[in-house]
């Protein structure tokens, strides 16, 4: 069988554990929380902004609502992600789910098919400049429809291979709107795939092996063992690119007295943690998530950098640009991954050295650092996200 074949026929008879559906659980609150600011990101009115991360105002309405749902998600670049593939599985499945009235085991199947697809694609095709989320994610909402709706398998491998000529993204559109609203427009390209198999539209399957090919990927990795998602997700504690959270996690260990040190700031790393940190002087919020001179600059200068930490006027301020001015970067070759090797920063006589951010896979957050980070995005409504489910999620995203 093809790569689609044999990924719908595990979709098709996927029965999810305990531990599977608990991860569900979390990735649905999670995603819903972090697209509340997200939401509110885009509002004309500038009293309500906490971060200008979309133009308010820009058109959102004229799209769907998967695809505003994921573009929410995603803006901010607070929502997990599966390492193996480097893409971020809940932004593109949760709204996907929703969109199509899915519950936990369609999302599972769906994120399961999206983190094998992406393992399969691998660090190559990362490193290439692709955008493994929308890469990988378009093909993965073909699978929430017909999943939900009870299809076979051949309308599931079909709904795959009628999303790929949506597979596309890159990564030069980190650090502008443009990153989340390819999420959004896989998202809605994968879902609109779905129904139009479902609905009878043919496609050849082996499109999908084609494709994988073109794109630097090798179906050889293709994995159909282990639990539903396989290596399960990292959480974000920090808002911003996941290449940042192991480096400001060390740098906030180097705050001395609540303030920045002086001199310089040395980073020790491997070169390919820093692929998606492309901004070494940032102006905007968004860019400076994308930077690791400003993710430094805020570990040291915020107690704890949050939202509020990735504004234009945060990025702005004189003493964050004239820190991260200091912050130096010697990049050891290769590594594999945003988490190989470890990061070491240096300031004055002091050295701090990490492997595992909190929040990763192997570190997960605790129920007070997930209940933590909910009230952070969702204010008033936390109570509400942290006790939602599949059925009640998506009148809780159209009153957003």
């Amino acid at each position: 069988m093809g790569t689609a074949e044999q990924l719908a026929g595990w979709a098709a008879a996927l029965e999810p554990d305990e531990a599977d559906l608990a991860l569900a659980h979390r990735s649905l609150v999670d995603t819903v929380a972090v697209a509340i600011p997200g939401v509110r990101s885009c509002d004309p009115a500038p009293e309500r902004q906490r971060s200008a991360a979309i133009a308010p105002g820009a058109g959102l309405q004229d799209l769907t609502p998967v695809a505003r749902w994921a573009a929410w998600a995603h803006v901010l670049d607070f929502d997990d992600l599966h390492m193996a593939s480097t893409s971020h599985v809940s932004a593109v499945c949760v709204p996907a789910t929703l969109a199509v009235g899915g519950d936990a085991r369609a999302f599972l199947a769906g994120a399961g098919v999206m983190a094998r697809l992406g393992t399969a694609l691998g660090w190559p095709h990362y490193a290439r400049g692709w955008h493994a989320t929308c890469t990988a994610g378009a093909p993965r909402p073909a699978v929430a429809a017909p999943v939900a709706l009870g299809a076979d398998p051949a309308q599931i491998a079909t709904a795959m291979a009628l999303a790929v000529p949506a597979a596309g993204g890159v990564q030069r559109a980190f650090g502008t709107a443009a990153k989340s609203l390819q999420v959004g427009f896989a998202a809605d390209a994968g879902v609109r795939a779905g129904r139009l198999a479902i609905a009878g539209a043919s496609a050849d399957p082996r499109a999908l092996d084609d494709w994988l090919v073109l794109v630097s990927g090798d179906a050889a990795r293709l994995d159909l063992e282990g639990p539903a998602v396989p290596g399960g997700l990292a959480i974000k504690l920090y808002p911003c690119c996941y290449a940042l959270q192991r480096p400001i996690a060390a740098a906030r260990e180097l705050r001395d007295g609540g303030g920045a040190p002086p001199g310089r700031v040395l980073v020790r790393t491997p070169q390919d943690t820093l692929q998606p940190l492309i901004h070494d002087r940032p102006r905007t919020g968004l860019e400076g998530k994308f930077s690791l001179q400003y993710g430094i600059a805020a570990a040291l200068l915020d107690e704890r950098p949050g939202l509020d930490s990735f504004t234009d006027a945060a990025v702005a301020r004189p003493e964050a640009q004239e820190l991260l001015s200091r912050v130096m970067v010697e990049a050891t070759p290769g590594g594999g991954g945003l988490l190989a090797g470890h990061v070491e920063i240096e300031a004055g006589a002091r050295t701090e050295r990490l492997q595992l951010p909190p929040g990763a896979p192997g570190r997960p957050p605790s129920e007070a650092e997930l209940a933590a980070k909910v009230a952070d995005c969702a204010g008033e409504l936390a109570d509400e996200v942290l006790g939602l489910d599949w059925a009640g999620a998506p009148a809780l995203l159209e009153r957003l």
